[in-house]
């Protein structure tokens, strides 16, 4: 009897303990979710949290401005969406960040996840459209070319190549110059249209569309946006901004949200450069995704 009373009181005094152990940890976890919440823009908008090997990553989604989008990403962390097995065809509906890394960081500039590739259930859907409002973010109003003959800076050209791919090509095609003949004959007209190009039109003879049906903020640090692989290519792919040089960025990639609290962490992940094409063991693992 003695020695099971010594058991009992001592089963009582470690419970004690893990009962004040478990009472700090969730006052923790209560105070970040409260400091996350106490910083959103609107109370209103979806509160997730990133848990990584790396510490917890708080984001709002603007679920006003891009709301096919954050829907989609709802779907996937919550396991709204079904996904059927190429292979067996079996149909899962899992929440479909948690195990995955942060494929791809790129110092300086952005951390990345969620791409199929690194994914054990595939592509979960066809590719959603963009949500941006160009206007909103005053493309429409900065042109190609400065006064001083510079290209606007906001357009990430660099050299020749840049150039051809982001603003000639795009622009010979929609004149229907098929030939260097073509290009040759009719170089007057090219140089007055490159003339009055603005930024939004660039971006337009690209393939994107706009939208001024939404509001969409401007990239900077701890901009949320998704990853694409061109105009209307959104899926479950995004990244995390962490440059005050991002202004290359509006225009052509959806913004979803931002981060209110753990800006810290996503910057000790961006320390190391990562860029892998295939299933890989680099990268902070994503222990989790949830909605709070």
């Amino acid at each position: 009897m003695q020695h099971e009373f010594k058991i009992t009181r001592a089963f009582r005094r470690n419970g004690v303990l893990l009962a004040v152990f478990l009472s700090l940890f969730s006052f923790t976890v209560a105070a970040d979710v409260n400091s996350a919440r106490g910083v959103m823009e609107n109370q209103a908008n979806p509160l997730i949290v990133i848990s990584s090997s790396e510490g917890d990553i708080y984001l709002e989604l603007y679920a006003q401005d891009a709301p096919r989008n954050v829907a989609n990403i709802l779907a996937l962390i919550n396991g709204g969406l079904e996904i059927v097995d190429p292979a067996s065809g079996q149909i899962f509906s899992p929440q479909y960040y948690d195990g995955m890394r942060f494929h791809r960081v790129i110092p300086g500039l952005l951390i990345q996840t969620g791409s199929p590739r690194h994914s054990v259930f595939g592509d979960p859907q066809q590719s959603l459209a963009d949500e941006i409002n160009a206007r909103g973010l005053a493309l429409d109003r900065m042109p190609l070319i400065l006064e001083d003959g510079s290209f606007n800076p906001v357009l990430p050209i660099s050299n020749r190549s840049d150039l051809e791919e982001l603003v000639l090509v795009p622009l010979y095609r929609r004149m229907n110059l098929e030939s260097n003949n073509n290009i040759a004959a009719n170089e007057h007209d090219i140089a007055a249209r490159l003339q009055a190009l603005t930024v939004m039109q660039v971006y337009e003879n690209l393939g994107y569309r706009y939208t001024e049906q939404f509001s969409t903020r401007p990239f900077g640090p701890g901009t949320v946006a998704l990853a694409n692989s061109g105009p209307n290519t959104n899926g479950p792919e995004f990244f995390i901004n962490v440059s005050n040089e991002s202004q290359w960025l509006n225009g052509r990639y959806t913004v979803i949200g931002r981060v209110v609290e753990g800006m810290e962490v996503v910057d000790q992940i961006n320390q190391t450069a990562i860029d892998t094409l295939g299933p890989s063991t680099q990268g902070t693992v994503i222990y989790r995704i949830r909605q709070l």
